[in-house]
Parts: structure tokens; sequence; C-alpha cells
């Protein structure tokens, strides 16, 4: 077996309070590609800072194999003090290493190198200085959330990248699909202890799983011991005191052990507050089409949005994602083309950059406007302390200015103040970046459970996957696709790499039903998908109809029970509505496979 070449053992850390690391250990050896996972707050990137030589443990030993190369992505790269990225880059090489690599590898992440670092976005930075630290092939790589602020595209590359290299990567992210395709070892970080599995990160939940009911049931066990041994204690203990003072203090210990005892950090609690029902339509794009400086942005787009539905936006850093969302939402009027919104929406929004946060207040002002110590959530009015402590802010952070918090609270921060406004119509922008795992799981199950309607860019994949009903896609050029389903259903439909390179007349968009474009020979998956199952949930709906009028025909049933005959009508006034949009929406397609099977059948 190769020795390891990095070593962490018994590493503690404290920074005043609660222990942040506790004999936290890690090992890395030639070639190996372990993550390290754990909530938000749990120390991972404490530890890798501490393996890259940053920070001195209170206590532990580190050792490097001398003669070993090791090099450190930081979630937040600094460029200052370098006159243009490529300087910022070559700094980064030993003597004699390879400076054609690093123009090759910032030409591969679309920089010139001739960039003042003042003057780049995010994602820009973060690609410097990926570029950086991959130039000079080190034995050990440290990346630190390597994805955030990067597009798919500029995923996809890192994880080719990142596997043709030498060298040993140990990876902390958000991204479970970029941890799953590069990761060979797991280590959890967990209540200030690293604990490792031997496999990547696609076994890592179930095991954790695992572990975590292991911990539940030792905890109940301990718990049922003490009430008997309470019990023994009230009333036993007289008659046998001197024979069982051991048993005595073998209680008082266990009592100790209890409290003592570190349970699992908190979960974030996450309640959206629902505004009142939008109308079916949300919003019916019929050829729009955007451009800026004879760029053409969007061409000849045309989308119908229904109450319910989950849209992902994805594309490249600079296709025009937000400005179609801009589009769909009535923000942004198009050149041309036609864009209907529905009835009654209440639009909820959370940006990707976190702008619409004055870093000067406090993290209670931000949530409460600046206005007295409640929160309304879901039509009650909360405790700031309350809501604070649903997001994992302690209750002495309510002072805490907004600049100071990291990157993962500014997120939750957001997150807050987007679900605490009544919506019917969330619109989610980049908003899983600095999310840890478990709050990513949370706010999947949220999104699940919302009876609005919920339009999201995303360049998580997995994301994507878990929450969307159908995703636009980036053809090149300006084109943009609507498939249905998640990402992975989008590459499979698509069968083909992506059309950026394709010239703007081969590319034909797609008509879908409900006014979605496309001149394709057949009808689209999701449309036949619909016509297979549309006239079921009409014989439903009918099935649902003669009953409900077959309890309202009964002459005594308002008088035996008002409320009941009320919520019936009402129940029957939404099923006819929904019958009808079902007649209309069948209607439609049969029209189009009838169309499509007289032209080319």
């Amino acid at each position: 077996m190769t020795p390891p070449i990095l070593i962490l053992r018994d590493i503690d850390l404290s920074f005043g309070g609660t222990p942040l690391l506790q004999g936290a250990a890690l090992s890395v050896s030639p070639g190996e590609r372990p993550c390290l996972v754990g909530r938000n707050g749990s120390g991972k990137s404490t530890l890798l800072k501490i393996a890259a030589g940053l920070i001195e443990a209170d206590g532990g030993e580190r050792f490097v194999q001398p003669g070993t190369t090791l090099r450190y992505l930081p979630q937040e790269p600094d460029l200052s003090g370098h006159a243009d990225v490529m300087a910022y880059v070559l700094a980064g090489l030993a003597p004699g290493d390879d400076p054609h690599r690093a123009a090759y590898l910032l030409q591969q992440l679309g920089l010139r190198g001739d960039e003042a670092p003042a003057h780049l976005s995010g994602g820009e930075g973060r690609r410097a200085a990926l570029a950086r630290v991959l130039a000079p092939e080190p034995d050990i790589l440290l990346l630190d959330e390597p994805t955030n602020h990067l597009d798919l595209p500029a995923i996809e590359w890192l994880e080719a990248e990142l596997r043709g290299l030498r060298s040993a990567i140990v990876m902390v992210s958000h991204d479970r699909r970029f941890l799953s395709n590069l990761t060979r070892a797991t280590v959890w970080l967990h209540q200030g202890e690293t604990r490792q599995l031997n496999r990547g990160f696609a076994d890592f939940e179930a095991w954790r799983d695992d572990l975590l009911q292991q911990e539940e049931d030792e905890r109940h066990k301990l718990d049922r011991k003490i009430v008997r041994e309470e019990h023994w204690l009230t009333y036993g203990v007289t008659a046998r005191r001197k024979r069982n003072q051991r048993r005595l203090g073998a209680l008082h210990a266990m009592r100790q052990a209890r409290r003592e005892q570190r349970r699992p950090t908190g979960d974030v609690k996450m309640t959206v507050t629902e505004g009142g029902l939008s109308g079916k339509l949300v919003a019916e794009a019929k050829g729009i089409a955007k451009a800026y400086d004879g760029n053409t942005i969007v061409a000849e787009f045309s989308t119908r949005i229904q109450r319910g539905d989950r849209v992902g936006i994805v594309g490249p850093n600079g296709a025009g994602k937000t400005t179609l969302l801009n589009m769909l939402t009535g923000v942004l009027a198009p050149d041309t083309g036609e864009i209907r919104l529905g009835a009654n929406l209440s639009i909820a929004s959370l940006d990707q950059r976190r702008e619409s946060l004055d870093g000067n207040i406090t993290l209670s002002e931000a949530l409460t406007g600046g206005s007295g110590d409640q929160v309304s959530v879901a039509g009650q009015n909360k405790h700031v302390i309350s809501y604070m402590k649903d997001f994992l802010f302690q209750p002495e952070q309510i002072g805490t200015v907004v600049s100071a918090l990291s990157g993962g609270e500014r997120g939750r921060l957001m997150l807050a103040r987007a679900l605490a406004k009544p919506s019917n119509l969330l619109l989610l922008d980049e908003p899983t970046n600095d999310l840890d795992l478990e709050t990513l799981d949370l706010l999947q199950e949220m999104l699940a459970d919302y009876p609005g309607t919920v339009l999201l860019v995303s360049h998580d994949r997995d994301f994507l996957d878990r929450v969307v009903t159908s995703t636009i896609a980036y053809e090149g050029r300006g084109q943009w696709l609507e498939y249905a389903g998640g990402y992975s259903d989008m590459l499979a439909q698509r069968g083909r790499p992506s059309q950026e390179d394709v010239p703007a007349a081969a590319v034909k968009p797609k008509t879908a039903a409900k006014g979605k474009q496309n001149n394709s020979r057949k009808l689209s998956f999701k449309d036949k998908h619909a016509l297979e199952i549309l006239p079921g949930r009409m014989e439903a709906l009918q099935a649902e109809i003669r009953q409900l009028e077959g309890v309202l025909a009964d002459p005594a049933f308002y008088g035996r029970d008002p409320s009941a005959f009320d919520a019936a009508s009402a129940r029957l006034t939404a099923v006819n509505d929904e019958l009808a949009g079902a007649e209309e929406d069948w209607l439609i397609l049969e029209l189009r496979r009838e169309e499509l099977d007289g032209n080319f059948g």
C-alpha cells in the first residue's frame, strides 16, 4: 500500500466556545480522490486550510511528505496585487513549471489573461483561480467549492480536466453530481470528528443515514437506562446506601454523558408564505425575441407556463438566462412577440449575487425590514429569533451585520427573506450557491410541496433533476428549447451536443402544444405522454363531478352541514375548471398529432 503524502492526526481547534474540531483526521495517498462533507459551519473549510498549512491547529499533527507539491483553491480567491489575470496565474508556478500550460488553461476557461482583476465577475475570478492551482499539476490539490459561480459547460470541463490529472484531490463541494462523478472516498466531518467511508460520495448519504439512526438508537437506549436507574435511586437507595454507592456514581456518570452528548446540529425549517392562488395560466410567451447591439439573446421563443409548473432554465454564463427569466415575468419587454401574464401573481425572488442584501444592516433588520422584532410567516407573526433558529442562526447573531456573515449564512438569509414573502410564483436564480447538502434537501422538499409555480435558474444538475418538471435549455445563437423533465432528461431527449456552434439558420425550434414552437416531424416526449394520460385524467374528473353533483342534490345537505356544502360547491367549480383545461389541452395535442400524421404519415 502506498504511504500517505499528507496526514492530519488528532486535530483540535476552538474559537472560544464549543470546539470546532476534536480529534479530526485526514490521510491522503498519491492519486486519492476523497471529498470532505458536512454541514455548513462544521469546519470543512477550516480543516482544508489546516491541511494547506494556512491555519495552525490548537493540537494534533500535520505531516506532508518532503518534496510534495500542494495547491489550495479558496472559496473566495484574492487576485489583488497582480497587474492582470495572467500575472496572477503565473505567480502560482514553481521553477520548472510550464508557463504554456497556464496560457492553455486560461484559454480553455474562456479568459484571455489580460483582464484586470478588479473588473472580474465572481465566475471569472473562480476560473482564474482554477487555472492558477491546476497549472503546476501538483501532487495534492485542495479544492474548496470549485464549482461555485461556474456555469454548466465550465463544470463539465473541470470534471474532465480533474479526471485526467495524476494529482491527489481533496474536494469540498455542495454539487452532488460533481462529487459523485469524481470521488473515491468520503470523509464526513460531524460534531467536530471525522469518519471515513472508503467509497465515493454516491454511497455516502445512505451510509450517513445509517450512522445517524444508530446514534439515535443509542441515545434512546441511554434515556431508558437513566429512567430505570432514577427509579432505583428513588425507591432503593436508602436501604442499600453503603453497598451501592458505586451504582449511584454510575448513574451520575450516565447523566453527565447524556448532558455532554453532542446531538446533531439543527435542521433548517423552511416554511413558504403562500400568496393567494394564481390563475391557471401563469405566463404565455409567443415568439418573443430580444437582442442587444445586434447580438441575439432570445430568438422566437414560445412557451406556456401553468400553475404548479417547476421550470428550469440552463445555459452558459452570458447566454441570457436572466434576460429570458425577466421577459417571462414581465420585468423586461421583448423586442418582438407577445408576453401574457396570468392573474393574481404574487412574486418572490432570490437573486444570484445576493445583491439585495445591504452589508451594513444587521441580521435582525434584514429579516424584519427594520421594524420591530416580528417576522410574518405563512400569515402568522413569529419572533425574529425563532425564525433565525429555523435557518440555523444562533440567537447571539441577531446583531451581526450582513457583511460579517459567511457565504452559506448569506444564502440562508436570502432564502429566509424570500420564503417569508407571500407568493405564488418563486423566482430562484442560483439558489444552491453556498448551501450545504442537508439544506439543499430541505429546499427541494419545500419546493415539492409549494402549491405555486417555480422558475429556477441553476447550474446544479442534481438539483435540477430533483426539482423541475421541464427544462428550457440554451441551444446556441439565441435559440432556446423546452424539454420535459430535468437536466438528465434534457440530455437524453436532445441526443446530441449543444447547438452552440450550429449556424442559426440550421437551428429549427420545436413546436409543442400550448404555443411551444416545434417544427419536428413527431410529437415531443412530453406531448406523447400527455396524450396518453389526459383521457384517464378527464374520465376521473368527470366521475368526481358526478359524485359531487349527487352529494349537492340532497335538499337536506345545506341545512345539515353548511360548511361542508360550501366546500363541495367550491370543489365542484374547481373540478369543472380542471376538466375544461384538460379537454382543451387534449384537443390541441390531438389536432397537432393529426396534422403531423397527415403531413408526414
